[in-house]
């Protein structure tokens, strides 16, 4: 009996230990949260986070860099929680599909929360309590409500909150509704005549207006629903919650305020300044984007000839198989868009194979994969062009295939081929614009960002198009010198 209780008591003192050190560890850990250390989930760690290009005042770039109410948010959030993020401008559509291939960890994009979004993604707390407007060319007074708009058309953001409003009342007023990919494209077709009015969320609007994009506002702000940080239904609950305590604590002292009012209290008016200066500052990030369309093509072009001429060889040997593969290579990559295969090997291929792809890598494989099409039919082209007698006279001599090849056929076949190769290069470089809506950062998409924020799309897209002009003529000349020089 004396035994039973002194067991008992040792017990009791060990479960009693236990117990006062949990409540300590829990205290412990209590107050590490209260004094704002970040949760162990995430701290530490690198989360990429997609957003749109064109979605002044939440994303935009300034002076090259992207900011915004959006970026300040997520940044902020981030500082607090003790994680950093890697930001990704794709634009709208390309960044929602690289959520869902896992190529970005979150998306924040002015993103409105419906429905039918939440079925596929899991959001946040509501950040931003949105709405809509609508607004005409500012030297349009014949509509001055939705009654006017009966048989015409008007244009709204594709995905967005004033797209839903706008369909939701073209039949009440008898109006259609067209759908295009970004503000500073909504805008100019506005101004352009090819829609009478645009419908957009209202603070997007409000500053495109500030920033002299040429419209005016000519309703009240319409209620919309409210904008939210996303990541695939089920995945990264970590981020989500820490994203959830740093809006809490933004809003708790008075920083999430104070990110509004940057972007959105009496917004300044942009002052109008002239071509040459909109060209001394959009240079720099130009000049970025071209160093950039330059590598792509170069290492595409590099990768391409490679498969062009083992792929051209298939295409003329003796043997049915090589011939075979050589055919179904050139009828895949010839037979679909350019468009539709960088958008498979970025977004597709990931969530065929569960491994992610870098944009640049994706954009290289797409143009060398699509160009080594072109350059195997320039080769066997170049081949079958040269007099089979060559063929038959080097055979008569007592050369093998190769050598007959090699000293007879081929000397001949590149000076036929070599034209068609500098036209090839010539398009896979102006095809490289093309990897702009997947977030690769070359010529074309560096002029979408700054239009996006400056709303002056015509004379940006002058100024990329005399770059591309420049450039394209000068790699001209020079192939052109080459070939006179190696082809005498």
């Amino acid at each position: 009996m004396h035994k039973f209780h002194t067991f008992s008591a040792k017990k009791l003192a060990v479960t009693l230990t236990g117990v006062l050190t949990a409540l300590a560890l829990l205290c412990g850990a209590g107050a590490a949260a209260a004094a704002g250390t970040p949760p162990a989930e995430v701290a530490g760690k690198t989360f990429i986070i997609g957003t749109d290009t064109t979605f002044a005042p939440f994303e935009y770039r300034k002076d090259g860099e992207l900011t915004g109410i959006d970026m300040d948010l997520v940044r902020d959030i981030a500082a607090k929680q003790g994680f950093t993020v890697e930001i990704k401008s794709l634009g709208f559509d390309a960044a929602l599909q690289a959520l869902q291939s896992n190529q970005v960890d979150g998306v924040i994009a002015g993103m409105s929360i419906t429905d039918e979004r939440k079925l596929i993604f899991d959001f946040s707390d509501p950040y931003f309590d949105s709405g809509v407007q609508m607004a005409v060319a500012e030297d349009d007074n014949a509509i001055t409500g939705y009654a006017e708009l009966a048989g015409k058309t008007v244009v709204a953001k594709r995905g967005s909150e004033g797209e839903t409003f706008a369909n939701s009342i073209k039949d009440t007023y008898g109006f259609s509704v067209k759908s295009l990919s970004d503000s500073a494209t909504m805008y100019d077709d506005v101004k352009a005549g090819n829609s009478v009015a645009v419908f957009d969320d209202y603070p997007v609007l409000a500053y495109g207006i500030s920033q002299n994009n040429g419209l005016k506002a000519v309703t009240e702000k319409e209620q919309g629903s409210s904008y939210g940080f996303a990541v695939n239904k089920g995945q990264n609950p970590e981020l989500l919650a820490a994203f959830n305590t740093g809006l809490a604590e933004l809003k708790a002292d008075g920083q999430y305020q104070d990110i509004l009012d940057t972007y959105l209290k009496a917004p300044t008016t942009a002052a109008d300044s002239g071509f040459f200066t909109l060209l001394v500052d959009s240079l720099p990030a130009l000049m970025k984007g071209l160093a950039l369309t330059l590598v792509a093509t170069g290492l595409s072009i590099l990768i391409a000839l490679i498969l062009g001429v083992l792929f051209g060889f298939f295409t003329v040997s003796q043997s049915r198989i090589l011939r075979g593969i050589s055919a179904v290579y050139v009828s895949i990559f010839r037979g679909t868009p350019l468009l539709v295969q960088a958008f498979f090997f970025y977004f597709g291929l990931p969530q065929l194979t569960g491994q992610s792809i870098d944009v640049l890598t994706a954009g290289v494989l797409t143009l060398s994969l699509n160009a080594g099409a072109y350059m195997t039919e320039i080769v066997r082209g170049g081949i079958q062009s040269v007099d089979p007698g060559q063929t038959e006279a080097g055979r008569s001599l007592g050369l093998g295939y190769v050598t007959t090849m090699r000293r007879i056929v081929l000397p001949q076949a590149v000076k036929i081929m070599t034209p068609s190769f500098i036209n090839q290069f010539v398009m896979t470089l102006k095809d490289t614009s093309l990897l702009a809506v997947i977030g690769f950062a070359e010529l074309t998409y560096q002029g979408q960002q700054i239009y996006a924020s400056n709303f002056r799309t015509g004379e940006t897209l002058l100024i990329v198009a005399a770059l591309y002009f420049i450039v394209i003529n000068l790699l001209t000349m020079l192939s052109n010198k080459l070939d006179k020089r190696f082809n005498k």
